[in-house]
């Protein structure tokens, strides 16, 4: 175990000492890698900020059940029954259609109804889902529809779902562009480490002919992909927060303006970790394809 420790530290010391001779290459690199990162990573950021708005926008969505204007007391209690005894709801509010009535006469509709002959309003159910769940949206207005005495069945919140279906498109659209930048950075690092290889070539060979195996070569080159890889990471992580920071004031006054409360958000320490770790392991799997095919050549 401590030669094994021992080996890597060399390794890493090694790595850090050919990004420290070649400072500007180095700097280059990471901005390359920081700035590929940086386009999916902060569109992930964005994409959170705009779902957690939604969401504080529009509240608890709320599914509304109007049934036949023939229902009687006994049929609204089994509907009411019904309702409350489906574990997929948090809340069940009756309306009755005298108190609806009373509400439309409150809003300023006082003359108009009182020129009806009959109170042509509806009982009605006010039900609260437990979840927001899209396909629990599509399931439990169908269910309601189909129960007798129910005339219609209204998700007020229907635009709810436009707003996830719109947001997961432009999620996948991320993941598609983070899917190319991901690759690209891939082929960066091979490149990059191909050229360490042609350059070290002579002292490689220098070396196999001492006995070192394939595993001593190959070490400082895995960590020079992934201290490369680490420090397009934070560069990338840099950038976001930057942007954010620049954003923020401009975005806030925006929310402001139209009566909202929004603060542009920045990345999570989670989002931060697993920026790392992507960029990392790009650089980690760019450099594993590039030593097993160049060292190979070398041989």
């Amino acid at each position: 175990m401590r030669a094994w420790s021992y080996q890597h530290r060399k390794a890493i010391a090694h790595a850090v000492q050919r990004l420290l001779r070649q400072p500007l290459g180095t700097l280059l690199s990471a901005l390359v890698v920081g700035i590929a990162l940086a386009l999916p990573a902060g569109g992930f950021v964005l994409v959170d900020n705009v779902a957690s708005l939604a969401r504080g926008v529009t509240g608890s969505p709320e599914i509304s059940l109007y049934l036949t204007l023939d229902a009687s007391e006994a049929e609204v209690s089994e509907i009411e029954s019904r309702l409350r005894g489906q574990d997929a709801l948090a809340g069940v509010q009756f309306v009755p259609r005298d108190m609806a009535l009373k509400q439309l006469a409150d809003n300023g509709l006082a003359d108009v109804l009182d020129g009806l002959e009959r109170n042509p309003l509806p009982h009605a159910f006010i039900v609260t889902p437990r979840r927001e769940d899209l396909e629990l949206f599509d399931q439990l207005p169908a269910t309601f529809a189909a129960w007798p005495k129910v005339e219609h069945v209204q998700l007020d919140a229907a635009w709810v779902q436009r707003m996830h279906s719109l947001l997961s498109l432009v999620e996948l659209g991320v993941s598609l562009l983070a899917a190319l930048l991901g690759a690209a950075l891939v082929i960066i690092t091979f490149n990059t480490i191909r050229l360490q290889i042609l350059t070290q070539r002579a002292e490689i060979d220098v070396t196999r002919l001492l006995g070192a195996t394939d595993a001593f070569i190959r070490r400082p080159f895995y960590w020079l992909g992934c201290l490369q890889g680490l420090l397009g990471g934070l560069v990338a992580w840099s950038i976001v927060a930057a942007s954010i920071t620049l954003l923020r004031p401009s975005v806030e006054a925006l929310a402001q303006a139209y009566g909202a409360v929004f603060a542009l958000n920045g990345p999570t320490p989670q989002q931060i970790a697993m920026l790392l770790l992507v960029a990392v392991s790009l650089g980690w799997l760019g450099t594993a394809l590039s030593v097993r095919r160049h060292l190979r050549e070398s041989e």
